[in-house]
């Protein structure tokens, strides 16, 4: 019924340019069970039914200055899959597909941003960044189950 609360640790990780006024780790506010603070492009405010698999996408930069370049194309409006395709540096070359994951399938600190987002399209992609062992992601969400 609650979300786990394992929020701390994520809270600096998740879309930190799209508002400077959530810096702490998310224990300085009230502490009630509504620890989310979503700042991301991705969260309307309204909380996400639980899910035990998402179809995601994602763009994979080793470098930060490439990621942020991705992210101009993405808030110009490019088509988050034609952005994956040129930008993204694995082999996920299907437009940043991953297809369907269940939980644990992922990293840790992936899993917990794509997770939160509620679904979007190609064409209007609600997105996170997050930073892994792996290099700087952009995540969408495009389904859940």
């Amino acid at each position: 019924m609650p979300p786990k609360n394992k929020t701390p640790k994520d809270s600096t990780k998740a879309d930190n340019n799209k508002s400077g006024n959530s810096g702490g780790k998310g224990k300085a506010g009230s502490g009630s069970k509504k620890d989310k603070d979503d700042t991301s492009t991705g969260s309307s405010g309204k909380q996400l039914k639980p899910a035990t698999a998402i179809n995601s996408r994602h763009i994979l930069c080793e470098k930060h200055s490439k990621k942020e370049e991705a992210l101009t194309k993405l808030k110009e409006g490019a088509k988050f899959d034609d952005v994956a395709r040129d930008f993204s540096e694995d082999k996920a070359r299907q437009g940043g597909s991953l297809g369907w994951k269940t939980r644990g399938a992922l990293d840790a600190a992936f899993e917990k941003a794509a997770y939160d987002l509620e679904p979007s399209t190609t064409n209007n992609p609600k997105y996170v960044e997050v930073k892994t062992g792996h290099g700087y992601h952009i995540i969408m969400v495009e389904g859940r189950r």
